[in-house]
């Protein structure tokens, strides 16, 4: 590798074990510095983009793999989506969507093995085990394949892996959050969280984020962390006998989308509000929630733009691949938007890709001011 991908690479705001693999001994990065046109070159592979719009070059259909731990889960609707229209635009493969559809990391593991002997051209990974992924993810890398991880980021304060950038919600944060609206109605008494996969790190800093949200407070709040169920059948029933158990809740809050739905269910079915529940809520936009949050069963949900973690990655992933590593991946923060009664009516009465509501491509028109601070 000559001088100048060498000072190329070394220049990347990437960590430094990520950036000594991809100096190891891949084409990667002298395919295209060393010919000095980085934006113009092409691969040897004759299997051209075509269709793509926007002024990129030319180049092979690249295929990229998203590795996910509930491949079934609706809430992941929108961000296939989102990853086949990035894809339709930059005019390559159509991604694959692959892993577990009932979080068993070791499945997961085993998708990303095969993916990466596959010797596939990039990589988006749920990490939602701090340990799990670490050795497989090394391995891409060393064997030059660009890896993002989306939706899950390992523990707080440590990735997991040495992927080249998150893109997702800031996930304690939006825990703290949850937790930290809760306060504004509740003062005193018991407040239920309800997670489905305790230690899964897609959820499991949201709740740690809301208990330490209530515990900064320094009010008479006891907060309970309760497992459920990945099945959301089993976990209504866990949610449900709680309530019954437990009739004085002043709060129900939960970190995914299952509990939420149950929650709000719940919430009616045992007339909650009449006694001495003071706040539901949670997390995404399943059309169960977005009803339980319009009857005023949910006080509000969480939206984190599951779309954006679909279609982010793969343009990550691509301008990694045509600028031969300069454009390296962003942290990106999808952001936290609290849905409740005042703004849920266009997510009930919107069709579109955008939340996984319909197939198809519409332009959905926005009418009124736009929020500003």
């Amino acid at each position: 590798m000559n001088e100048r991908v060498e000072e190329a690479v070394s220049t990347l705001d990437l960590p430094r074990a990520t950036r000594r693999r991809l100096l190891k001994g891949t084409g990667l990065f002298s395919a295209s510095l060393a010919a000095g046109a980085l934006l113009s070159a092409c691969s040897d592979d004759k299997a051209a983009a075509a269709g793509a719009m926007g002024n990129f070059p030319e180049t092979p259909k690249w295929k990229f793999t998203f590795v996910n731990h509930v491949t079934t889960n609706p809430f992941f609707t929108p961000t296939q989506y989102g990853m086949e229209d990035a894809a339709a635009l930059l005019g390559i493969e159509k991604p694959q969507w692959t892993g577990s559809q009932n979080s068993i990391v070791g499945e997961m593991v085993n998708a990303l093995n095969t993916a990466i002997s596959a010797k596939v051209d990039g990589l988006a990974v749920a990490v939602v085990d701090k340990d799990a992924f670490r050795a497989p993810v090394d391995q891409a890398l060393d064997a030059g394949i660009p890896v993002v991880s989306y939706n899950a980021d390992g523990a707080r304060g440590d990735p997991g892996t040495n992927r080249l950038a998150y893109m997702g919600q800031g996930l304690y944060e939006s825990g703290y959050e949850l937790g930290k609206r809760a306060l504004e109605t509740v003062s005193g008494g018991e407040v239920a969280g309800f997670i489905a996969t305790p230690g899964a790190l897609n959820i499991q800093p949201r709740i740690d984020g809301a208990q330490q949200a209530i515990k900064d407070s320094g009010k008479p709040v006891t907060f309970t962390p309760v497992a459920t169920n990945a099945d959301v059948t089993k976990g209504l029933s866990i949610i449900d006998a709680y309530a019954v158990g437990h009739p004085d809740l002043s709060g129900m809050l939960a970190v995914d989308a299952g509990s939420t739905a149950s929650v709000g269910q719940t919430v009616k079915k045992y007339d909650m509000r009449s006694k001495s529940l003071k706040v539901a809520g949670g997390f995404d936009l399943i059309p169960e929630s977005l009803a339980g949050v319009k009857d005023g069963n949910l006080d509000y949900t969480i939206d984190q733009q599951p779309y954006l973690q679909g279609f982010l990655p793969v343009l990550a992933l691509y301008f990694y691949k045509v600028s031969g590593g300069l454009l390296a991946p962003s942290e990106t923060n999808t952001g936290l938007l609290f849905v409740t009664k005042d703004n849920v009516e266009p997510y009930q009465n919107t069709k579109s890709r955008y939340e996984g509501s319909t197939t198809d491509k519409v332009l959905v028109p926005r009418t009124g001011p736009i929020a500003h601070g």
